[in-house]
């Protein structure tokens, strides 16, 4: 071994070991890694920072950015709303919910399409009383399972795409990944039906800051059009539309106020329509029934610079808006903002949102471009919380982004466009087409994935072109010289498995995929199938929360503790072992090279 190889091996060691401990962020430990990596030689300096102009950075954050569009259009929500009010009890819930995560994990990043339906499973959780510990791992799981039908699905795909490119002179095509993928997720989908049962029913469930604040119920007001399609529709289906979490509290009709009207009352076009709920809630009841948010009819002056948004502020003791009302203040007027929503502790207002006089504590939802809202909430004594995204009624476009996906899906079948052009091009007219904000598409992007991967494609790199992923596949090869082809290919996929929960899997696949080319080639395999192992073993950690990402995400919400993974995972880890080491010898033949 020269000196080269042993501070290559070195640093992938030490890298290891601090992704093992676990103290420091993902995305820190990779950077220290690339620079300690050009300190001490292994990495070119010039070369330090080539793994952010990959493919395979561009490729995951367009796949995030259309992901994102998909969970603010509302489609998937649509899609299943037939369904969810038939979904009664667990045992038909996490078959409904898990298939359906699975194949929207296969059309977008799993991360993605579980961060899709969430929320969803979380409103059945609560309307049900179906502990929601016993939906989100199942739904976590199946993400998994769906990603590896398709080279976007997950990031694992793409990684070994990259590497088969690099080093093979061609990549895996959009879904070459699909005949195992669909197997094992089939059989997947089928455990999980029956499998969700080892779960703890009770698990306190931890709840972010930025979702407490969500909770925050608030009061806004809504006007169906005199050309409204939707009605006339009583009021008990506008709540059971709202899903509980939004709530009709007064009817105008003619200058006339029904307060707490009747279930029966049915909601004319000219109503105006008092709301209370969650500003998500309140968002897409208003923009599904295709009514408009308060004064839509006095829109607000464009301004050359500036997104408009929308943001919650808290009025101050000492705010000029104490006792004054909207109408009085005439916020549209002198600052070109809107007040959309209030929330108040206590007694509710009963008056209309323009009358109803503002109190010291109450918080406000404003709209506005940044700069108007800057200077209206300075002069008016009003202090922002937390930046988080709130939209109150507009459009919820649910076709353009099927349709932009669909496109750029049939493209890439038909191999007219690289996988990072359909994708960018997609996610670029998801923003171009207002299907996502610029600032929205910008929060989608998962930053410490994107870092670690840009970061560790170089280290990764350095260890093959030191020669020292030829000498860990010389060494293997000499293990597994009489080993049986497919021993060779169990013992790959079992590899990347157990490396996946302590190294996180793109990193794992990373340092396994080549590794996996140089034993291919020792032992005179097929290099794909032992290439589609690594992709196999490292997207499947089912056995702790940290290996893949859609597994840290269900960690709070659904309360689980670690060995809540491996009760699960267990069984579906020897299912990926035997069945998947099985599939891929069938479909990527071991001697077929």
């Amino acid at each position: 071994m020269t000196l080269h190889q042993e501070l290559a091996f070195g640093l992938i060691a030490a890298t290891l070991g601090l992704f093992i401990w676990g103290r420091l962020r993902y995305d820190v430990i990779a950077l220290a890694s690339v620079l300690t990596g050009v300190l001490i030689g292994v990495v070119p300096a010039a070369n330090a920072f080539d793994g952010f102009k990959s493919d395979v950075v561009i490729i995951i954050a367009s796949a995030l950015v259309v992901s994102a569009a998909f969970q603010r259009s509302g489609v998937v929500e649509a899609a299943l709303r037939p369904l969810l009010s038939r979904l009664k009890t667990e045992r038909t819930q996490v078959p409904v919910l898990t298939a359906a995560t699975a194949l929207l994990s296969m059309a977008t990043k799993n991360v993605g399409a579980l961060a899709v339906l969430m929320p969803v499973a979380q409103q059945v959780s609560k309307r049900t009383g179906t502990s929601v510990s016993r939906l989100l791992m199942p739904m976590s799981f199946a993400s998994l399972f769906g990603g590896l039908a398709t080279l976007v699905g997950t990031s694992t795909n793409i990684i070994v795409s990259q590497v088969r490119h690099d080093t093979l002179g061609k990549p895996f095509s959009m879904y070459d990944f699909a005949p195992v993928g669909l197997g094992l997720t089939a059989l997947g989908l089928i455990f999980l039906a029956f499998g969700y049962r080892l779960l703890p029913k009770e698990r306190e469930a931890q709840v972010p800051l930025s979702e407490a604040l969500a909770s925050t119920s608030y009061m806004t007001e809504a006007f169906a059009p005199e050309n409204w399609t939707g009605g006339p529709l009583r009021v008990g289906e506008v709540r059971e539309r709202g899903g509980g979490e939004a709530e009709v509290m007064g009817l105008i009709r003619e200058g006339q106020k029904r307060l707490r009207p009747h279930a029966n009352t049915l909601v004319r076009p000219g109503d105006v329509i008092q709301l209370e709920g969650e500003p998500n809630a309140l968002h897409k009841l208003i923009a599904d029934l295709g009514w408009q948010p308060h004064r839509a009819d006095a829109p607000l002056e464009r301004r050359r610079t500036g997104e408009v948004r929308s943001v919650e502020a808290v009025v101050g003791a000492d705010s000029s808006l104490m006792g004054q009302t909207v109408r009085r203040v005439d916020l549209q007027s002198r600052y070109n903002v809107k007040l959309l929503a209030v929330a108040r502790s206590g007694r509710r207002p009963t008056q209309r949102l323009r009358t109803a006089a503002i109190r010291g504590g109450d918080v406000l939802i404003l709209r506005g471009a940044e700069s108007d809202l800057s200077k209206a909430m300075t002069e008016l004594g009003a202090m922002p919380l937390v930046d988080r995204s709130v939209q109150l009624g507009g459009r919820r476009p649910l076709v353009l982004p099927v349709v932009i996906l669909a496109v750029a899906m049939v493209l890439l079948a038909l191999q007219v466009l690289p996988v990072a052009i359909a994708f960018a091009s997609a996610a670029l007219l998801m923003v171009l087409t207002r299907s996502i904000s610029m600032r929205e598409a910008y929060a989608s992007l998962d930053g410490t994935v994107l870092v670690m991967i840009g970061a560790l494609t170089p280290v990764s790199e350095a260890l093959q072109k030191s020669g020292g992923a030829d000498l860990i596949a010389t060494q293997l090869s000499a293990l597994l010289m009489h080993a049986p082809p497919l021993a060779v290919l169990g013992m790959m996929l079992i590899a990347a498995l157990a490396c996946a929960p302590f190294m996180h899997n793109a990193p794992t696949v990373l340092m396994l995929a080549p590794v996996a080319i140089g034993v291919a080639k020792y032992l005179h395999l097929s290099p794909d199938s032992l290439l589609m192992g690594v992709a196999t073993g490292a997207a499947c950690d089912f056995l702790t929360p940290v290996g893949h990402q859609c597994n840290t995400l269900v960690l709070g919400p659904g309360g689980y503790r670690f060995s809540d993974y491996t009760r699960l995972g267990a069984p579906l880890s020897v299912l990926v072992i035997v069945v998947g080491t099985l599939l891929i010898s069938v479909v990527w033949p071991l001697t077929g090279r």
